[in-house]
């Protein structure tokens, strides 16, 4: 049994990615982690190549990841939410995975997760959801696919502003954009994954549940 985790943060070492990674070391299974920023991943071009094959005709990193997400048990998706939305790198990944969906449904039967860090504090008084708007996007995709969703990982993370060097004077300033006029970079501080304990348990405790249930089909098929 084997869980991919897929992170979309270009960020060296994120939040993002070592929530993924603490989820994929709690299933204690065999996992593979990887980093979209590290590949070259073009969108789909919707020009139907793969509906023979179940393989991309695009010569890019997109086709081989897509065949280790057709290899693994449980996929782990996670992104971020630049523009209240899902990145552009999770999203193009996520639409490169549609050449296994032609006519085998290579994804289908398969366990599926999301992590998803937004800047925007996940009940911001008078925000929009954006963090769920994210997992939105991933748990659609999985569901269309036939994929069993087991649970999602919300994550507070950092607007660029806090590390641009202009945070406390731009004004555009997403510091005080979502913590109100009075917030500084220094009283905001940065966000870790690690100090906020709700995120870091739910991602072992998800993981765990991902190797219970792995477990459990096995014992039963």
């Amino acid at each position: 049994m084997k869980v991919l985790g897929v992170s979309g943060s270009p960020i060296k070492n994120s939040n993002t990615d070592r929530a993924v990674k603490a989820l994929l070391d709690a299933t204690g299974l065999e996992t593979e982690f990887v980093k979209l920023s590290d590949l070259t991943i073009e969108p789909c071009r919707a020009c139907l190549g793969c509906v023979k094959t179940n393989i991309c005709v695009i010569e890019d990193d997109g086709t081989p990841l897509a065949q280790k997400a057709k290899d693994c048990d449980a996929i782990v998706i996670a992104g971020y939410t630049p523009y209240s939305t899902l990145d552009s790198r999770t999203k193009a990944f996520i639409e490169r995975m549609y050449q296994l969906r032609h006519r085998n449904s290579l994804m289908a039967g398969k366990l599926g997760a999301a992590v998803m860090t937004s800047a925007v504090p996940h009940n911001a008084p008078g925000a929009p959801p954006v963090c769920d708007m994210g997992i939105q996007a991933i748990t659609h995709y999985m569901h269309e696919e036939g994929i069993t969703f087991v649970g999602a990982v919300k994550i507070t993370g950092n607007v660029p502003c806090m590390k641009c060097g202009f945070g406390d004077t731009c004004k555009k300033s997403g510091v005080t954009m979502i913590y109100g006029p009075d917030a500084t970079v220094d009283s905001v501080g940065i966000k870790t994954f690690e100090k906020q304990s709700l995120s870091f348990e739910s991602a072992e405790a998800l993981g765990k549940e991902i190797a219970r249930r792995l477990t459990q089909s096995s014992v039963e098929g």
